[in-house]
């Protein structure tokens, strides 16, 4: 069994602990090298051991999880974030596809954390392109907290093998395939994610991705026209069609009436 060394870095004495003993209990592949109250201790860590994964809280006085990221080589290590629950944060790590713990922390819930960050450890250490676009990816996080972008201008999707980092701009639909999600991409090829179809919807801009059906996700910007001959259709730029439910039928013929709105 491989074995990965662990920080622990949160101003809550008592998420500490509790973190400690689900480690001690679920993950016997973590050993813990040491706990942090602050971010300028968690670094003094990072220099004392050789640490493969950092739990990070997102809010702490002084120097925030985001910024103690910013002043580390954040690609080196597997980063699972422990935060209570804050829309605008969980939202940026979502969008970048960076592990995250909410608190009280599950002990399952932990231990897929745990395997999901050190496997991907494993596979970034393997190939070079992996472990740059990480990096890249967290580089997205930490500006798009620093700026409060609500919405961010790129996406990452995580792959079997590796992250791919998509500008929001080019995805033209969404569409549900089993557990997984099928990202149709403007001039490129098809991108699929482990992610459902619902989880996208909570990241990108409501004005802009409309869900039309139960498993699509429509960027209105590709919208050019619509058809009710044999059911209601939204018709791309490229004359795809794509149902849209009784169900969500009001929901997007409002948001089509706002969006032309807002470009009169």
């Amino acid at each position: 069994m491989t074995t990965y060394n662990a920080i622990i870095i949160d101003d809550e004495a008592n998420v500490q602990e509790a973190l400690r003993i689900l480690l001690q209990r679920n993950c016997p592949e973590v050993n813990l090298c040491g706990v942090a109250n602050s971010a300028g201790k968690g670094r003094e860590l990072l220099m004392k051991w050789d640490i493969h994964l950092i739990f990070l809280d997102i809010s702490m006085p002084g120097e925030n999880g985001f910024e103690f990221l910013e002043s580390i080589p954040k690609e080196d290590y597997a980063i699972i974030f422990t935060t209570a629950y804050e829309e605008y944060a969980l939202r940026a790590i979502k969008t970048n596809a960076i592990d995250y713990l909410l608190k009280p922390i599950d002990p399952e819930e932990l231990e897929d954390a745990v395997e999901k960050a050190s496997s991907h450890l494993d596979l970034r250490r393997q190939n070079k392109q992996i472990q740059k676009t990480y990096g890249e990816s967290l580089n997205n996080l930490a500006r798009q907290a620093k700026d409060g972008v609500e919405y961010a201008p790129k996406i990452t999707i995580l792959e079997k093998f590796g992250f791919h980092i998509l500008e929001v701009e080019k995805i033209k639909y969404i569409e549900a395939d089993g557990n997984y999600s099928v990202i149709h991409i403007s001039g490129l090829d098809k991108i699929i994610s482990s992610k459902p179809v619902g989880e996208f919807e909570k990241i990108l801009d409501p004005s802009i991705f409309v869900r039309i059906h139960k498993s699509t996700l429509l960027n209105i910007h590709y919208l050019r026209g619509f058809s009710s001959l044999e059911g209601s259709f939204a018709i791309l730029d490229d004359n795809t069609q794509l149902a849209i439910s009784r169900r969500k039928y009001n929901e997007f013929k409002d948001a089509i009436d706002n969006y032309s709105k807002s470009i009169d």
